[in-house]
């Protein structure tokens, strides 16, 4: 934790699927990652899985089940449980901070966490003893989503690791199983890569904003923008601090899909 500030970072992470408990060299990037990071207090995570409007939070008890949000995957997969604290806490924190621009904050007391959210969860925290809450996305717009990141930002100044979680290139055409995770990636999604570490490398917020328009073969790489869209969420929270640059933290491919994940701040 930055010793002077105590503010903590903010991550945008490819989340990957079920299977990702198998690839051991995704998880163990993921521990390194989490072991390198400050302790947070809770996590706030905003997943690619959950669109609802107005802006809603998941619940603040323990024990409510997860949300298997896949199918056609082996039992083992839905055997997985991450009961993590609850958040009330956040949940209130959370709240105040919306409800000083007018807005109210929905709760949906039976919603667990989706895959976006515990698949990465169980990696990085896997003792399940650190508070969690997700927060939907209340839409794909990306400057209103940036402006929902900025006004949670100062939650970073109470020990909130702020999570946006999705995939940095999302088109599911290119998975083949045949393949393997380490197969080549198709072109468009490593060009889309490459641009996109340069962009967020560079903090141009503007392009990442537009990138339907700034971006090589955007539309291959997100034929829908919600798995790019949780990035536009940490980059307004990490707009709090001097520089929105994102230090990439894990890159490369897996079953053509970009896994590139960056730590702000």
């Amino acid at each position: 934790m930055d010793a002077t500030t105590g503010r903590m970072p903010v991550l945008y992470l490819s989340h990957g699927a079920p299977p990702l408990a198998d690839d051991a060299t995704w998880t163990a990037e993921l521990a390194a990652w989490s072991a390198d990071l400050p302790r947070p207090r809770s996590v706030l995570m905003v997943s690619a899985h959950w669109e609802a409007a107005p802006v809603t939070v998941s619940s603040t008890a323990s024990g409510t089940p997860l949300v298997y949000d896949f199918w056609g995957f082996p039992q083992r997969y839905y055997d997985v449980t991450y009961d993590a604290p609850g958040a009330p806490e956040l949940a209130r924190s959370v709240a105040g901070l919306l409800s000083g621009s007018g807005e109210t904050l929905h709760q949906d007391p039976a919603r667990g966490l989706d895959h976006g959210a515990y698949v990465p969860l169980v990696e990085m925290f896997p003792a399940a003893d650190v508070p969690v809450l997700q927060l939907s996305m209340p839409t794909l717009d990306p400057h209103r989503l940036f402006d929902l990141g900025r006004r949670l930002a100062p939650l970073r100044d109470e020990g909130v690791l702020v999570v946006g979680s999705g995939f940095t290139t999302h088109n599911l055409r290119w998975f083949r199983p045949a393949d393997g995770p380490d197969g080549p990636p198709p072109t468009p999604s490593s060009e889309f890569d490459h641009w996109a570490a340069e962009t967020v490398g560079a903090g141009d917020v503007d392009s990442v904003l537009d990138v339907l328009a700034t971006a090589p073969a955007a539309r291959e790489a997100h034929p829908r923008t919600e798995h790019w869209a949780p990035l536009y969420v940490a980059l307004g929270a990490a707009s709090a601090g001097a520089d929105v640059a994102g230090s990439s933290v894990i890159d490369g491919f897996w079953y053509g899909l970009s896994k590139r994940s960056w730590q702000f701040g």
